[in-house]
């Protein structure tokens, strides 16, 4: 069997798509295609249900799937031991982010590591969704909770804050609340509650038993520039919100805290590439903890 078509039948099964999977190894989609099928020959077995849209995978393929992922961690692990591992920091890495961590903090200082590192490529995806680590959505994820299965590593990035803010014209106009009782009676803003993608952000109950904000946005960022405009209060992170002076905190005697996680798949160990920018997220992390907390 050619280790070569198992490591492309792997891109392809999780990208779920053979044209991402050739622009991600930077492979001509036909060659995917007949390397896949020299594969499924070798096997004696449909591993792939190609479609127009995309490709699924066969009972037989989620099998192979399997065997293919440890044999990709033995093969990672036999180069380390050996000393073939890739010892230079080049290629590409994905960070996928909540879109509050991803915009406002990594986006401006990512910039440090690629000149650093000039053979290296960042893509930093900062939205608000879980990334699947095992399917290769991302070689990093930023979570807001410690995964509690699956063969990945996980480091804590930081604790944070979550505070009430208002825009001070909001104030102006419409006063500020002295108390909890007196937040009801407010204009709020929050999360859109079916696309809430971790328990971690499900945090109003914590304030107002019934929060019911009369405007929802499923970003952090955006709930952030919806409060700056004066739509409402919300509760935003505070290492954001300190940022603009039009800004006025709320009920400041109200904090709600959080984590972030740095998280990777085990077979990933031996790159160098992720374990350098996992290293570095933590190196700017611990460069400026004080805004966080």
């Amino acid at each position: 069997m050619n280790w070569d078509d198992v490591r492309i039948f792997l891109a392809v099964a999780r990208a779920g798509q053979f044209l991402a999977a050739a622009k991600r190894l930077g492979v001509n989609h036909a060659t995917l295609s007949r390397r896949v099928t020299a594969l499924e020959d070798t096997l004696k077995t449909k591993l792939l249900t190609r479609r127009t849209n995309g490709c699924e995978l066969t009972p037989e393929g989620e099998i192979f799937l399997h065997a293919a992922e440890r044999m990709e961690m033995e093969m990672l692990a036999a180069q380390s031991g050996i000393g073939h591992v890739d010892n230079a920091v080049a290629g590409t890495v994905r960070i996928g982010a909540p879109d509050g961590f991803g915009v406002a903090f990594l986006a401006p200082r990512l910039g440090q590591l690629t000149e650093r590192y000039p053979a290296l490529k960042i893509q930093l995806v900062p939205v608000p969704r879980a990334f699947s680590l095992s399917s290769r959505e991302a070689d990093i994820a930023i979570t807001l909770e410690r995964p509690e299965h699956g063969r990945l590593i996980s480091g804590k990035l930081t604790d944070y804050a979550l505070c009430l803010y208002a825009a001070r014209d909001y104030v102006d106009r419409h006063g500020a609340p002295g108390t909890v009782d007196e937040l009801a009676a407010h204009r709020r803003i929050g999360y859109v509650e079916d696309l809430i993608f971790s328990a971690s952000l499900n945090y109003t109950g914590e304030i107002l038993r019934n929060w019911n904000a009369g405007f929802e946005i499923s970003s952090a960022t955006g709930q952030t520039e919806a409060v700056r405009s004066g739509a409402g209060i919300g509760i935003l992170h505070k290492y954001i919100a300190r940022q603009y002076p039009d800004l006025i905190r709320i009920l400041p005697e109200i904090e709600i805290s959080r984590a972030y996680w740095t998280t990777y798949h085990e077979n990933a160990r031996a790159l160098v590439r992720v374990r350098t920018v996992a290293q570095f997220l933590q190196e700017i992390v611990d460069a400026e903890r004080a805004i966080f907390l």
